[in-house]
């Protein structure tokens, strides 16, 4: 990127940002004591940003102005959205990167489709319960060493989305990325991370400039990352006779096939994985039919296999019942009630969800409006519910189901981790193609162990794996760990609507919800339905290992009311406030039909940014 085309960038982002106005929320209904319940906010901290060409927000500025400017060139939404998540992975190393996993969603306006692509990493051949009993102490290392890790996802989900949908080739979208490594970003204290001492080849690559802590505006370089990048282009280059799609494939087998996944292995086995090079060999990310239901006339969609995200369409078919908006936003009922609902929706999640490839999910009972209603009945609306209860999905699975006895993997003791670091990124182009895009190295800094030289580590979503046989995420080489990765896609009328993600673990799912929650029963705009306020709770098992429960627990961002967190505490939740602006990190891009414009957010609690056109 040339220095006019980056003066051209900034420029448009300060326009964007500062011509932008708020729109002011639609009316709510009263509340049942002729109260009016809370209204959002008119003002907001980021602009609500809006265009009618196309929109970008992810959560680093670089990223989303990457992929505005491939966008501003004549690309499309998968042009840009490989481009932007390129630079992404290279801004927030400890978030994202090639060795990430991801799942995505995706709307193809031409043919007016909805697809999940799973881009999730799978276990090593060599990776069995049997051989983490005999080897590990029946213990999965979380965050850390090449036995927590995966393979790596995120170079197939670039080949998918641009040989299946895109117009642009890896030697185009990769350039940004390529150059920012080689000239250097300013990261800071956001490198600082004692366990990449451990180990020489991350201890290299993350020096700092005097031997001790990164500062504030210390500039990072990778030049080993740009070379890689550079390898998959080359390979592309000698293909590109054979015409593009071969070019595109020559580029990504590299990477899997070739001299890159020789090294990943060797390394591997020298350094005590248990990678080998037919792992990388015969991987492939999946484009895959999502999973759907209907709340309050929307369509919204989620990835089908090997993810968390069908839980919240759970939790949407109990939450349909209810008039959240004459309860109030974040009233002490609201929060109880969906609360009640989440835990009853990851009860289910930890029972029933797992790889596709590997055990059948029964969707047509877990998706059921009867079996919702069945669920509802389980919440007390003056109790808070400290137990783990699945549901029995058997009398609303059909004739043909067959019911699987699945053992439980919930742990009361330990620590497990119900956070995590994970990136994201959405766009929508001209012809209104929508991407969701969730990459992510699980923890910060995935398995801490950085690949030869190759510039990037490995996520560490292995250790997400339940070692107890017969549970749904039970490890099994070549599966997939049922992911917390996730985002949301939601049709209207049969036209796109709403893209949203946000990094946050097992929280991911409560982010999505509420920010949908708050746009179609509470009328915000995205900007305002990102910053209100946040609930969380881990009143169920934590997908790390080992899998820890916290029955009861539930967390408040600080500004909702003290009077609410005393009701909520009186009806038995363990209630702990956090910061005024610290539960969320989401971005959304809104499609609106009426003016055919589009609009997009960006938190403030985090680095992102949202541009529109």
């Amino acid at each position: 990127m040339n220095r006019k085309s980056a003066l051209v960038l900034a420029l448009t982002a300060a326009v964007v940002l500062t011509a932008q106005t708020q729109r002011a929320p639609r009316g709510a209904a009263p509340a049942a004591d002729g109260e009016a319940p809370p209204r959002p906010a008119i003002q907001t901290m980021k602009q609500l940003v809006r265009g009618t060409e196309y929109a970008v927000a992810s959560m680093m500025p670089q990223a989303t102005l990457t992929a505005e400017h491939v966008l501003r060139s004549g690309g499309n939404a998968f042009d840009a959205i490989v481009a932007g998540q390129a630079v992404l992975g290279l801004v927030q190393p400890n978030m994202n990167g090639v060795g990430s996993d991801a799942t995505l969603l995706i709307y193809d306006a031409k043919a007016r489709k909805v697809w999940s692509l799973n881009a999730e990493g799978t276990a090593p051949r060599l990776a069995t319960i049997a051989w983490y009993k005999a080897n590990q102490d029946g213990k999965i290392p979380t965050n850390d060493t090449l036995l927590s890790g995966t393979v790596p996802g995120v170079v197939d989900a670039w080949y998918l989305l641009l040989s299946r949908w895109g117009t642009k080739n890896f030697a185009d979208v990769l350039q940004p990325a390529i150059e920012l490594a080689e000239r250097g970003v300013p990261m800071g204290r956001s490198l600082n991370s004692a366990a990449l001492k451990k180990y020489a080849t991350s201890a290299r690559l993350f020096a700092p400039p005097d031997g001790t802590s990164w500062k504030d505006g210390e500039v990072w370089k990778n030049p080993d990352l740009a070379r890689t990048l550079r390898r998959l282009v080359e390979a592309e280059k000698e293909a590109a006779p054979h015409g593009r799609q071969a070019a595109l494939k020559a580029a990504r087998d590299r990477f899997y096939k070739g001299d890159i996944a020789r090294e990943m292995a060797r390394f591997s086995e020298e350094n005590g994985g248990l990678f080998r090079y037919e792992d990388f060999a015969s991987y492939t990310a999946k484009v895959e039919e999502p999973v759907s239901t209907t709340y309050r006339g929307y369509t919204i969609y989620k990835n089908a296999s090997a993810s968390q995200g069908p839980a919240e369409l759970f939790a949407l078919n109990i939450l349909e019942g209810y008039d959240l908006k004459k309860m109030g936003l974040n009233s002490a009922d609201y929060i109880h009630t969906s609360a009640e609902a989440m835990k009853l929706a990851m009860a289910d999640r930890d029972t029933y969800l797992g790889d596709m490839d590997f055990i059948k999910i029964p969707y047509a009972g877990l998706l059921s409006k009867e079996y919702a209603a069945a669920r509802r009945k389980l919440v007390d609306p003056a109790k808070a519910a400290v137990d783990f209860r699945p549901g029995d999905v058997t009398p609303y699975a059909g004739a043909g189901y067959q019911p699987v006895e699945r053992p439980r993997d919930v742990n009361l003791r330990g620590n497990a981790d119900h956070s995590g670091d994970t990136s994201y990124i959405a766009v929508v182009d001209r012809e209104r193609n929508m991407i969701s895009f969730t990459p992510s190295l699980h923890s910060a800094f995935g398995t801490k162990i950085v690949i030869a030289n190759l510039g990037f580590l490995f996520n560490c979503r292995g250790d997400y794996y339940s070692l107890v046989p017969g549970h749904a995420n039970a490890l099994e080489p070549g599966k997939r760990p049922r992911s917390t990765l996730q985002g949301t896609l939601v049709m209207k009328d049969g036209n796109p609507f709403l893209i949203t993600g946000s990094p946050g673990a097992d929280d991911q799912c409560m982010r999505t919800m509420q920010t949908l929650i708050n746009i179609v029963d509470f009328g915000m705009n995205v900007q305002q339905a990102i910053e209100a306020p946040r609930w969380a709770t881990r009143s169920f098992p934590a997908s790390p290992f080992p899998h820890t429960m916290y029955p009861g627990d539930l967390s408040l961002e600080g500004r909702i009311a003290e009077d609410v967190h005393a009701e909520l505490a009186r009806r038995g939740h363990t209630v702990a406030m956090k910061g005024p602006w610290s539960m969320n990190d989401s971005g959304a891009i809104m499609v609106e039909a009426a003016t055919g414009t589009v609009s997009a957010g960006a938190d403030p609690r985090t680095a992102a940014l949202a541009l529109a056109w």
